[in-house]
């Protein structure tokens, strides 16, 4: 078998996307042929977290150390170089279909209790193409639990630049606040983005900027990359409040890509409580984002 797994693809239209059964991962997806997002092989760990699922966190935990209902506890530490705990859990997991259709695919997990994570939920995410509207992802948790649980979600679709130079690419965040990190790029404030070189709201080329920033005050619900073959849209739901934007000047062996990443809430929050979300036994949370070619 792969080592992304089983295959799970999905068309409308000139519309072509593929789910990875390792992560639930989104794997390519193209329209009229150009890449939408920089995709991987079926026989390649996703690089860079590519198209991954975060849950129950995204981003960072700082020391994999949180304090929850009385509890201190200690998670695998995934970025060894930082110290952190990274990404959640379930990118490396083998996710089940629950739904396979022509133009759409919902695979699930179950989020076992764990040393670091002691609690139970299940994630399903729908994938479906439709059209004009593109690619729509649609997240649902459930605590399967006797005890509250802390909870974040993220996903981290790189867009593809079809060989346009970083430089040149249009990078558009609706966001008036940056989130300011440490050396271990977790966050220890914020700033407001008028008058500084994050401020993105206006359309201009990258030049010489590279980020991995985490952005708030969020407007608009919806951000673009700009290219000189087309580009793609990433839009979101009330629920994420907390977008990362990252430039990726070298995709492995491939061209350069831009990840655009909405966040349930920024790194850290199992600490901070910002953004966190805390689901009781038996609640349910949904949320909702996508992406359209441009």
């Amino acid at each position: 078998m792969a080592l992304s797994g089983q295959q799970y693809p999905i068309v409308t239209g000139d519309q072509v996307a593929t789910i990875a059964e390792v992560g639930a991962a989104l794997r390519s997806y193209t329209c009229g042929g150009r890449d939408v997002v920089e995709p991987f092989g079926t026989d390649e760990i996703a690089p860079h977290s590519a198209g991954a699922v975060l849950v129950p966190w995204p981003n960072r935990i700082r020391g994999g150390t949180y304090t929850f209902g009385g509890r201190t506890h200690q998670l695998p530490i995934g970025e060894p170089k930082l110290g952190n705990a990274i990404h959640g859990l379930a990118r490396w997991v083998r996710w089940r279909p629950v739904s396979l259709e022509a133009d759409a695919a919902t695979l699930a997990t179950d989020l076992v209790p764990q040393p670091g994570w002691p609690y139970a939920a299940r994630v399903e995410v729908r994938y479906a193409l439709g059209g004009e509207a593109g690619l729509t992802v649609t997240t649902t948790v459930r605590n399967d639990g006797a005890e509250p649980a802390p909870f974040g979600a993220g996903f981290h679709p790189y867009l593809s630049l079809n060989g346009t130079p970083l430089e040149e690419v249009t990078v558009v965040v609706p966001a008036t606040r940056r989130l300011l990190g440490d050396a271990a790029l977790i966050p220890v404030g914020e700033e407001d983005v008028a008058g500084t070189p994050y401020d993105l709201r206006e359309p201009a080329p990258l030049g010489d900027r590279q980020l991995d920033d985490a952005f708030t005050g969020l407007t608009g619900g919806q951000a673009e990359v700009r290219t000189r073959s087309g580009g793609a849209r990433v839009w979101w739901d009330e629920n994420f409040g907390y977008l990362q934007v990252f430039t990726k000047p070298d995709f492995g062996r491939r061209s350069q890509a831009v990840a655009i990443e909405p966040m349930t809430c920024p790194a850290d929050a199992f600490n901070s409580s910002a953004g966190l979300i805390v689901l009781a036994p038996g609640q349910t949370w949904t949320g909702t984002w996508g992406i359209t070619p441009l």
